[in-house]
């Protein structure tokens, strides 16, 4: 992804509060907010302008992160009609300062957005499915340019829905492939800048420690919790990753291997037995 600078305003002092964000050499603009502030979002200017929205939040059945992404031609009259829905805290709207967001490019841009948000994996959809829009070849490189901005943006108003679990190829500095092995089971992860991943096709062992219910409570229940989400699956004699799974740390990440405490910094890696703390992690 290129060097940028986001130029952030925010407006009451507070970057919790509402707070609008442009981009140099970039027509669009952002705006976010969170629901205690709402009716102040809507008040704005820029609320009177097309463009896509993003709500977000937790599931209340669930505590899962929950989203919905939107367009709208008004987004004021739009968003106005969300007010009922309860499960979102945070407001993120995205328009052009020259006004050349067209119905059809928001509604591509809504489309890809959800593409863009499935693919990432981090919340879970209220809209599944957008009904999206054929554009020109040059309009939808202008579309795939302004959603390459929002993806930039949203990181740095507060939200993680389009940051991948895992750096793509592209990116300059990717992170060394580390090994978390156990009883003859091999978890394959990599550090990232919220934590650790670990890859989908990892093991873990099956069975928790003894000493895991009284001494690591948070690992029964992180592993508990995963095994209802279905990331992690009983096999023979073991546990299976079922998909690219982000831990708040390395430690975290192979406690749930162990099924029980670990120290990340000498459980993980690399394929020359070299570890987190050598590599001086």
């Amino acid at each position: 992804m290129p060097s940028a600078t986001i130029k952030l305003f925010l407006i009451y002092g507070d970057p919790k509060r509402l707070r609008t964000a442009e981009l140099s050499n970039w027509s669009g603009k952002a705006i976010a907010a969170p629901r205690t502030e709402f009716d102040e979002l809507l008040a704005r200017d820029e609320a009177v302008q097309s463009g896509v929205y993003i709500l977000s939040g937790a599931d209340p059945n669930t505590g899962a992160p929950l989203a919905y992404i939107g367009e709208a031609e008004v987004l004021r009259d739009r968003l106005k009609a969300h007010k009922g829905r309860d499960f979102w805290i945070q407001a993120f709207a995205f328009t052009s300062k020259d006004e050349n967001l067209t119905k059809s490019h928001i509604r591509y841009l809504e489309g890809r957005l959800i593409e863009e948000a499935k693919l990432a994996g981090r919340f879970k959809l209220e809209n599944g499915q957008a009904s999206g829009a054929r554009l020109p070849e040059s309009d939808r490189e202008d579309m795939e340019i302004f959603l390459g901005k929002i993806q930039q943006m949203l990181p740095v108003l507060g939200s993680e829905l389009l940051t991948p679990v895992v750096a793509t190829a592209s990116d300059q500095r990717k992170p060394e492939r580390l090994i978390c092995a156990i009883k003859g089971l091999e978890a394959y992860g990599e550090q990232t800048s919220n934590g650790f991943v670990i890859f989908k096709g990892s093991k873990a062992v099956l069975a928790d420690r003894p000493s895991a219910a009284n001494q690591h409570p948070f690992v029964v229940s992180l592993r508990q919790q995963l095994i209802a989400d279905g990331v992690l699956v009983q096999r023979d004699g073991y546990y299976e990753f079922t998909k690219d799974t982000e831990f708040t740390s390395p430690s975290a990440a192979a406690a749930v291997v162990h099924g029980g405490g670990a120290n990340g910094l000498t459980a993980w890696k690399t394929i020359q037995g070299k570890t987190l703390k050598e590599l001086g992690a």
